[in-house]
């Protein structure tokens, strides 16, 4: 079946069905919509990260296992970290064009960082264990989708 052509009548109302907002609407939004900080993001999978590896360490009582959970939060976290330094630069804050291309850019730098970093783990963590390694870069890695919950809900709470 083709696809159906608008007629002039209903492309009116599509039209109509977009309002912008005022400067005075938008401010208001923006008031209610705090923007969150990518470096409580940063810490936050810090600090998962590390309890992923104690909590891997204490549950199997080897240490070989808290490393490998250990790593896997590392190859979530310092890309991140190199990400957020680079969005958040002078650069990115001066010119708004920058800020875009530099998004995509340090996208690809955090890309290209975890993939090292995950090629590199059987040779610098000793008794390397893969399961404990991807349950740390999971756990890690998850803890925006947890922010963002939390955020969503203290937005409904206020």
């Amino acid at each position: 079946m083709p696809p159906r052509m608008l007629t002039e009548l209903e492309d009116e109302v599509v039209e109509d069905d977009f309002k912008p907002l005022t400067a005075a609407q938008s401010q208001t939004w923006r008031q209610q919509t705090p923007m969150m900080s990518i470096w409580a993001i940063v810490w936050g999978q810090l600090a998962a990260g590390c309890l992923v590896a104690l909590a891997a360490w204490l549950v199997t009582g080897k240490p070989a296992m808290g490393w490998s959970a250990g790593y896997g939060a590392i190859a979530v976290v310092v890309p991140a970290a190199l990400f957020a330094r680079g969005v958040t630069g002078k650069l990115a804050r001066t010119i708004p064009g920058a800020a875009m291309a530099g998004f995509f850019v340090w996208e690809l730098v955090k890309i290209v960082a975890t993939v090292a970093i995950l090629f590199a783990a059987p040779r610098l963590v000793p008794e390397l264990n893969w399961l404990a390694l991807l349950v740390g870069f999971v756990v890690t890695m998850k803890v925006v989708w947890i922010a963002l919950m939390f955020r969503t809900k203290r937005q409904r709470t206020a």
